[in-house]
């Protein structure tokens, strides 16, 4: 049986410019049973101990492992993957469609056990009160191994302190005198909160001295000097009316934070990073910043933005830097790097909604209300009509023009009764100002039950309020991001003068209270350039021929040459969903026989499509539609083919749309198709015959050809050598893992886990993949072991033997979670590996691009000619941890902006992996990602689990979007709980039998 699959990039499988495809190997031939090939039924085979294991432990002869059904062992299965399928057992909604007869191409497999690979050994019980393991530390001083070294300049600028330096942790409390809301909590803002701090220290300068002070916003304060301690009154003035407002703030001394334990740890003394210190000189370094700068998130911007980065609509770009400590081999580094985001402008209302919704008139303002209230809802503003600096959050709108609007006011002194007054006579009378647009509503500012309307006019959109860079329009993204993407020198330069810039890190004296003192140079490093791998493509001859990649970009190209396994594909059909708009349809009879002969000419040998069928945009959109269009060819394709199967299904579209996240679902949950899609800007470039359009027609569909290959279970580039350290007699199998979160905005959505695993050996370049779905936010990936195990036994039953060595990649992770990760994830995945009597050996890497560091060549001769590091760069002295075993490598050629290298740590290493060794496996690996012909910049395990954890994250807002909520079952009357039970329903997101070891995701 060949199965298979293929890797792929970020992002949707449509548009232009890269792309390749995913697995769907279907040259399978035999019949289903214990051990044989997967039947469409539901049951899964199993693996466990077996009869001729008798259930004990193995010993070193590895007696074979047998395949048992569920009545035999610890983990069964039913049922195979035979020929022939049963109705009932396709989970596919189409019922009336005969059996799928499978051709058979070669005989039956002889069914053989399913064995160990050398080297599993059995091992003690694993129980999860095992001692907590700390990472590794690193094997060695660093690697050796170099065809270049280049000098850089990394941003990490040197921090020194005194290690005799105590500094004081408080914890804050601070509550109403008089409570708010009857009683009930209510939050105060941090905007509030840094005003009780600047004037508690008024009040006492000598007690509370600002410049001795470090204030995260919440509950701690940092100091240089022992403050007082207690309860303490303070009175402010709120914004309403410029009434007085006491606050009653308790202080209380928590910790003494000595410098001396981190100096022990960067020494090596002490293994368990003293975090406690770290965040209190992280939050000290980030005091000044603070007072003069927008803080969003772990990031500071100024609060005018630069002229000349207005992205229109009322949105401007803003340049701002995020600061960290890092824990370094030079000792204690700030890192710095540049960053821009999108930022609502400071502006009256009413101009933002005029610039910000297309064709806005205020004077048929009904006519855009709704869309009014969906701009402004939960934005902050201030007031003009009242001296206030307070924010107000917006409700929403009043139901009620402003002229309409009356209310019971009291007089203040009591002497006369209440009486109904006009908000409109309200604002002559108590403030003097006229109300220019009666006829519009006034925003609501209250809190809780309390109602506070203020008309539009007299309200501006507060500061520091970020845009979210997925609404821009198309435009307003092109422009942001050719700012973001800015040249090495210019990133470096600004970089410098954020570090000497008063409002920045290390301005002012608050640092040097502290005893902190940043150096205001970049670190010197020495980089080495790894040599890249020669690979494997088919010669016009037909035979296998090396390839060395182009020496600065490290590419290559298919002219002239072929894939390394092309698919036939004989059973495909086209769904134009473009067919119906005036503008930008496809014009089929240029672009299908194009495709087809770049299919060909790389060795991919694809005939006509069995169908051809015109839907529109539309239909794309209405997931009741799109299921029924998708059965429907589905059940054509198996007539015309007399029974055959439907390999995948090219969708053409006109545009961009959500409809997009419900094809995905219905055909990879329900279905089991493979589908690609595509844009007919990209397929009709050609039709206007310039030299660059044939060129980049020429590219997409090159792009297109080897990533539909890969879908159907090819195999585009392979590894001309074997991959370093690992021996012939090894079976090795890399997996990914990684978590994907809703937005900051949504609060009710699961989180989206994903793991894949590579299927085969050596090539180890095609994967198949496990996506579950788990608690909000939650980053411990919550059935990591199970799913693992699920992947290992598809290892098992494709080739026949168990993987003797696993790698696994963690992506998303920070440092703090590395314990979780070492002491939880893993111990996990081993105690389901124990369930069968399976002990792999295992090495644990985690990957992260989150990170803010960045390298500058020093002079053109140690980069490439974008101003960028070369591809296969590493960095592994002076700037990374002090004693564990990590590195950065950049693996990419930076065509555009700053290239940022991947930061790899190990954790644990079974295999006794060098720094060059293990270098050289992730660097080579990062070749062999299926959809480009160029290295990138992250581990191919890794960037899988990225893009399925995504799709995942596709599923299930198709089913929400589409009406379809995974929790809609359930016996609850809330919404929200309904959304966010869709944790607990993995069905939704369970991938149809005939996808479940193939690369649908690339």
């Amino acid at each position: 049986m060949e199965r298979g699959g293929r890797h792929g990039g970020r992002g949707r499988d449509g548009g232009g410019g890269g792309g390749r495809g995913g697995g769907r190997g279907r040259d399978e031939a035999g019949g289903g049973g214990r051990g044989g090939g997967r039947g469409r039924g539901r049951g899964r085979e199993g693996y466990g101990p077996g009869p001729g294991g008798g259930g004990g432990r193995h010993h070193h002869h590895h007696q074979p492992q047998q395949w048992i059904s569920k009545e035999d062992g610890s983990r069964g299965g039913d049922g195979g993957r035979g020929a022939g399928r049963s109705d009932a057992s396709r989970r596919t909604r189409v019922e009336s469609v005969p059996p799928v007869q499978r051709p058979v191409e070669s005989a039956p497999p002889v069914q053989r056990p399913v064995e160990f690979a050398p080297q599993v050994q059995p091992q003690p019980q694993i129980s999860r009160r095992e001692d907590r393991k700390f990472p590794i530390k690193r094997p060695d001083n660093g690697g050796t191994v170099a065809i270049r070294t280049a000098k850089l300049r990394v941003n990490h600028f040197l921090v020194i302190f005194s290690p005799e330096t105590i500094i004081m942790h408080y914890d804050v409390d601070v509550k109403p005198k008089v409570p708010f809301n009857k009683g009930r909590p209510v939050a105060i803002s941090k905007s509030t909160l840094s005003l009780i701090r600047n004037k508690l220290s008024s009040d006492d300068p000598l007690g509370f001295p600002l410049s001795m002070i470090a204030y995260d916003g919440e509950k701690n304060i940092f100091s240089a000097k022992l403050l007082p301690t207690g309860s303490f009154q303070v009175d402010i003035l709120d914004g309403e009316d410029m009434k007085g407002r006491s606050y009653i703030v308790t202080i209380k001394l928590v910790n003494e934070l000595k410098f001396c334990k981190l100096k022990d740890y960067l020494s090596g003394h002490l293994m368990s990073i003293p975090r406690d210190v770290l965040q209190g000189m992280d939050i000290v370094m980030k005091e000044n910043p603070g007072r003069h700068m927008i803080s969003v998130g772990r990031s500071f911007f100024p609060r005018e933005p630069r002229g000349g980065d207005d992205l229109g609509r009322g949105i401007t770009a803003s340049r701002g830097f995020q600061p960290r400590l890092k824990a370094t081999s030079q000792g204690l580094a700030m890192c710095l790097d540049y960053s821009i985001l999108a930022f609502r402008k400071r502006m009256p209302v009413i101009d933002f909604l005029g610039q910000h919704i297309n064709g806005f008139d205020i004077k048929d303002f009904q006519r855009f209300r709704r869309e009014v209230n969906d701009v402004l809802m939960g934005l902050k503003v201030t007031v003009t009509h009242r001296k206030s600096k307070q924010k107000y959050t917006i409700g929403g709108l009043t139901e009620e023009n402003a002229r309409r609007i009356s209310f019971n006011a009291e007089d203040p002194e009591g002497r006369n009764p209440p009486r109904q007054l006009g908000i409109v006579d309200y604002f002559r009378e108590k403030y003097d100002k006229d109300i220019m647009y009666k006829d519009i509503p006034c925003l609501d500012l209250g809190k809780g039950n309390k109602k506070n309307y203020v008309p539009m006019e007299f309200c501006n959109l507060a500061e520091g309020q970020r845009y979210p860079k997925e609404h821009l329009d198309k435009n307003a993204a092109t422009m942001l991001k050719k700012l973001s993407l800015v040249r090495p020198e210019v990133r470096e330069n600004e970089i410098c003068r954020i570090v000497r810039s008063e409002d920045g890190p290390c301005g002012g004296d608050i640092a040097h209270n502290f005893g902190i003192e940043v150096k205001p140079n970049m670190t010197m490093v020495l980089g080495r350039r790894i040599d890249p791998p020669e690979l494997k493509l088919v010669a016009p001859n037909g035979r296998m021929m090396k390839v060395k990649v182009d020496e600065e970009k490290c590419q290559w190209n298919l002219v002239g040459k072929s894939v390394v396994e092309g698919k036939i594909i004989d059973q495909w059909c086209v769904i134009d969903f473009s067919s119906s708009d005036r503008f930008n349809f496809l014009d089929p009879d240029h672009f299908i026989p194009k495709l087809i002969k770049k299919c060909n000419n790389l060795g991919i040998r694809m005939d006509e499509p069995l169908i051809y069928k015109r839907a529109t945009m539309y239909t794309l959109s209405r997931v009741d539609n799109l299921c029924q269009l998708l059965e429907s060819v589905n059940e054509e394709a198996y007539k015309i083919s007399g029974g055959g199967h439907l390999q995948f299904v090219l969708c053409v579209m006109s545009r961009k749309d959500p409809g997009y996240k419900s094809l995905k679902w219905i055909s990879e949950t329900q279905l089991g198709m493979v589908t690609q899609c595509c844009l007919t800007t990209c397929a009709n470039l050609s039709k206007v015959a310039t030299r660059a359009n044939l060129s980049k027609e020429d590219q997409f569909l090159a792009n297109l050809a080897i990533k539909i290959n890969a879908k159907l279970g090819g195999s585009n580039v392979e590894l001309n050598d074997p991959l370093p350290h690992f021996g012939g007699k090894d079976h090795v199998m890399f997996l990914g893992a990684d978590v994907n979160h809703p937005g900051a905005w949504n609060t009710t959505s699961p989180s989206i886990a994903a793991v894949v695993a590579t299927m085969n050996w050596p090539a180890a370049n095609r994967y198949a993949a496990r996506i579950r779905a788990q608690d909000h936010r939650t980053e411990k990936i919550l059935n990591f072991g199970d799913m693992c195990l699920e992947l290992v036994q598809a290892h098992a039953r494709l080739n026949h033997v168990m993987p003797n060595k696993i790698v696994v990649f963690r992506d998303g992770v920070s440092d703090n979670q590395f314990d979780m990760v070492l002491n939880e994830e893993l111990l996990d995945l081993k105690m389901a590996f124990q369930t069968i009597k399976y002990y792999p050996t295992i090495t644990l890497i985690v990957a992260q691009k989150r990170h803010q560091t960045r390298f500058f060549p020093d002079s053109t001769r140690d980069g490439c000619s974008t101003g960028n590091v070369s591809p296969g760069t590493v960095v592994d002295r002076i700037i990374v941890h002090p004693f564990e075993f990590d590195f950065y490598l950049c693996s990419h050629y930076g065509s555009l902006g700053t290239s940022k290298p991947t930061h790899y740590h190990a954790l644990g290493d079974d295999h006794g992996f060098s720094s060059d060794q293990l270098q050289k496996l992730i660097y080579d690996l990062c070749f062999t990602f299926a959809r480009c012909t160029k290295p990138v910049s992250l581990v191919p395990p890794v960037y899988y689990a990225d893009l399925v954890a995504y799709r995942g994250r596709l599923y299930y807002e198709a089913m929400v979007e589409g009406g379809q909520s995974p929790a809609s079952t359930a016996p609850s009357s809330s919404s929200s709980s309904l959304l966010s039970m869709a944790s607990f329903d993995q069905n939704f997101f369970k991938l149809h039998p005939d996808l479940e070891n193939e690369m649908f995701f690339v």
